[in-house]
């Protein structure tokens, strides 16, 4: 039987609605930090962006709920535009999000393997990180079942580093849920959460902006890339 995807709670199934956490004006002013962004890519990793950075600040609306889940020293480390729309409208499989953005690279041990995707420098870092972040999803339009809501496996994120092979089975053991929300909510997840999402049936634009929240600091040399 699937779970009631709107009694999801952080701790105990790896995400949680938000709702209404941002106002018209809040959203709007997330839109316009985000308008030079290239609108030709179905997801844009986000360099150095200082009108959006202001915005994610633990003293703001976004920021306070990373603060509320991994503590005081919370900060942005990691910035997604994801943009669905009839021309763009792509599936995604079961998967966890496992790696992060730094500086620059360094051979730190258990840091690895290494990856550049436009520009920006990434690796996978020990798995204890990962588990002690926090990713939230910031929606900009309304997504129902048609809309390619995020699919989550509810408790996926205490099983730890997920093999692939093994992805099917844990799937269908924990069930799955699909994240609906509407403009302006935030779903909050645990980093390593199994997720994925389906093309939206029919096409329509679905703006996600999606931002990892850490409140470690890296071994040095590493430090993180930031937004």
């Amino acid at each position: 039987m699937r779970p009631d995807c709107l009694r999801l709670r952080l701790d105990r199934d790896g995400a949680q609605l938000v709702p209404a956490a941002l106002t018209e004006a809040q959203c709007k002013a997330i839109e316009h930090a985000l308008a030079d962004l290239p609108v030709d890519r179905p997801g844009v990793r986000i360099g150095y962006a200082p009108t959006l950075r202001a915005i994610l600040g633990t003293d703001g609306a976004i920021g306070s709920i990373a603060l509320g889940v991994i503590g005081l020293h919370a900060r942005p480390v990691r910035a997604v535009l994801f943009d669905k729309t009839a021309a763009r409208n792509w599936a995604l499989g079961w998967h966890q999000d496992r790696t992060i953005v730094v500086e620059h690279r360094a051979d730190v041990e258990g840091f690895g393997p290494w990856t550049v995707k436009t520009g920006l420098v990434q690796v996978e870092p020990p798995f204890a990180i990962l588990e002690r972040m926090a990713t939230l999803r910031v929606h900009l339009d309304p997504v129902d079942d048609t809309n390619a809501p995020l699919r989550i496996a509810p408790g996926s994120h205490r099983t730890g580093r997920i093999a692939e092979v093994d992805i099917p089975s844990i799937v269908a053991r924990l069930g799955e849920c699909d994240c609906r929300a509407a403009r302006g909510d935030i779903w909050i997840y645990a980093t390593p959460v199994l997720h994925g999402s389906r093309a939206a049936d029919p096409p329509k634009r679905r703006r996600v902006l999606q931002l990892d929240y850490s409140a470690d600091e890296l071994p040095a040399p590493l430090r993180w890339r930031g937004i």
